[in-house]
């Protein structure tokens, strides 16, 4: 098969996995949030709706910004039962560890002050809380596992979730 042809197949993996869980985790639990507790799109567009959606829009660019790192830099997917072949420490991962959770959880918290729904406030701190357990007990483990001395040296230099204050 071809490199191209291993690329293209990385590809639809990536966008068949990201879709999977953009519709579960970000767009199917949080209406099923919104149906039980009662609230409904804003009669009115205001502040906290156009803040919303700016973050609604800049945290789903950084996740998708982070799903093609993976699949062009990363020769992977997002799913942990397909990752990247070669460790991802450009673009948004420069920065922190976790650029792709930061952007689902700005999701979240974007779709929360859009509605101004407090019970999808609670979804995504919660998302934060079990993302944050995920990455400390599976994920770092796994890559210390997987990449050895390099994910280390990544490990030192880059946070988990804020980025480092520049000293220039």
């Amino acid at each position: 098969m071809s490199a191209q042809a291993v690329n293209i197949f990385v590809v639809v993996r990536a966008v068949i996995y990201a879709a999977l869980f953009i519709g579960l985790v970000l767009v199917y639990l949080p209406a099923r949030f919104l149906a039980w507790s009662g609230i409904v799109r804003p009669a009115v567009i205001g502040a906290p709706q156009v803040a919303g959606m700016i973050m609604v829009t800049i945290g789903t660019a950084l996740a998708l910004w982070c799903v093609f790192a993976f699949v062009f830099i990363g020769k992977g997917t997002p799913a942990p039962f397909d990752p990247p072949r070669k460790l991802v420490i450009r673009g948004p991962y420069r920065f922190v560890r976790n650029p792709m959770y930061i952007g689902a959880g700005m999701t979240l918290a974007g779709a929360a002050l859009f509605y101004q729904s407090l019970s999808i406030f609670i979804y995504a701190c919660l998302f934060f809380l079990i993302t944050h357990l995920f990455v400390v007990l599976y994920e770092e483990p796994t890559l210390r596992r997987t990449f050895g001395d390099e994910y280390e040296a990544y490990f030192r230099r880059v946070r988990r979730w804020l980025p480092r204050r520049s000293t220039k």
